[in-house]
């Protein structure tokens, strides 16, 4: 293989994995030398209890945390803006995102703001956050969003039904933890929506133009070990050793794309999640296996190595034969673990057909798209959302 192009990782300065990696919450923080954090989460994580043991163990670096228990399904630019007048009012110093995605974005864009001013919404695109961010420490609930990891945030902006990519070196957390006994009580449709997001990282990431060695192998990785454990979390939720892999695959998987960033599905998985309030992990799930079954063409021996990773038999066949076949893995692993279509969202097809246009325009203007190893534009994604009706 002749890579002919510069590359640049970006990661956590700290990453701390495995079963109860969360004890070294305590340790990790005295080394930050701050003392009153912003602590961003949800009521699902309240009344889990993890809120309470996480807040314990801030107590015990001598850290002061100020709860924001209320960060909504989707993160939108109302939260960070609430979340940011409890940090500046609190003299907070730093923050925590505990939780998927949605509080660990928050935190991410309240952290945006503190330190670089004016609106959410003037971040959106690429490289825009000129200063650091307060020191941020995200902690994984779900084996899925891989936003403990990344340059990414995502929030709705509420007034033009937009969910707005924010990507900048700037944001990747100061600690990321990804313990996977939190996400032993992750109920089984949960489980499914954030493995596939988890999924569609580690494959776009792989067959993404912008993929590299370092992003091929962590992703790679991700797709076997998720092709191999996703069934067994979802089956049963109390098995470690298939939760503990797929935490791994979940963390490989962001930190590929992270670097190699996401290609179509993501550019049009956001655009479903912005208008019909469809969480994040489920609206990607439903489209990959259109978009394998359209993109597998462009880039074959990729998709024929993804394939291999699935534990496809490929004795005799071509290159793009084998390539096919990731397709129908991806195809029936969705279907093992009951992915619904678009339809079976509960959205309405009238109203799924008046947004189309929108939402392909949308789709094209995140720039996502321009990363498929197979070309797109607005009629193509058209067809597409038709397809994954």
């Amino acid at each position: 293989m002749y890579f002919y192009r510069n590359a640049e990782m970006h990661m956590p300065q700290t990453l701390l994995f495995g079963q109860n990696s969360i004890n070294a919450l305590s340790s990790e923080v005295k080394k930050l030398g701050k003392k009153k954090v912003l602590f961003v989460t949800d009521k699902v994580m309240q009344q889990a209890g993890y809120v309470e043991k996480v807040r314990k163990l801030l107590e015990e670096a001598g850290v002061d945390s100020v709860i924001l228990p209320d960060v909504s399904g989707e993160p939108r630019d109302i939260d960070v803006e609430k979340g940011l007048k409890v940090y500046k009012e609190s003299n907070c110093d730093f923050l925590l995102g505990l939780g998927g995605g949605s509080p660990i974005d928050t935190a991410k864009a309240i952290g945006i703001l503190a330190t670089n001013g004016g609106k959410i919404s003037d971040y959106m695109g690429a490289d825009k956050v000129k200063n650091p961010l307060p020191p941020l420490i995200a902690i994984a609930t779900t084996a899925g969003t891989g936003s403990e990891v990344t340059k990414f945030t995502i929030i709705a902006d509420t007034k033009n039904d937009v969910k707005m990519l924010i990507g900048d070196s700037h944001i990747v957390p100061t600690i990321s933890i990804s313990d996977p006994m939190f996400t032993l009580s992750v109920p089984p449709k949960t489980t499914a929506a954030t493995g596939i997001d988890a999924f569609c990282h580690a494959a776009e990431a792989y067959t993404s133009k912008k993929s590299q060695p370092l992003t091929d192998t962590l992703a790679i990785s991700a797709i076997k070990l998720i092709s191999e454990n996703l069934r067994q979390a979802w089956c049963n939720g109390n098995n470690l050793e298939a939760r503990t892999n797929m935490m791994l695959a979940a963390t490989q998987a962001g930190l590929a794309f992270s670097n190699a960033s996401v290609t179509l599905i993501h550019g049009m998985s956001r655009c479903i999640g912005a208008i019909f309030h469809v969480p994040h992990g489920i609206s990607n799930a439903v489209l990959l296996p259109v978009w394998a079954e359209f993109t597998y063409i462009a880039n074959p021996e990729k998709f024929a190595d993804i394939a291999f990773a699935m534990g496809e038999n490929l004795d005799g066949l071509s290159t793009l034969d084998a390539a096919y076949k990731a397709y129908e893995a991806m195809k029936r692993l969705c279907k093992d673990i009951e992915i619904p279509s678009i339809e079976g969202l509960g959205i309405n097809k009238d109203e799924f057909e008046k947004y189309i246009s929108k939402m392909a325009h949308d789709a094209i203007v995140s720039g996502s798209p321009g990363n498929n190893a197979r070309n797109v534009n607005e009629e193509t994604i058209i067809e597409l959302y038709k397809k994954a009706w």
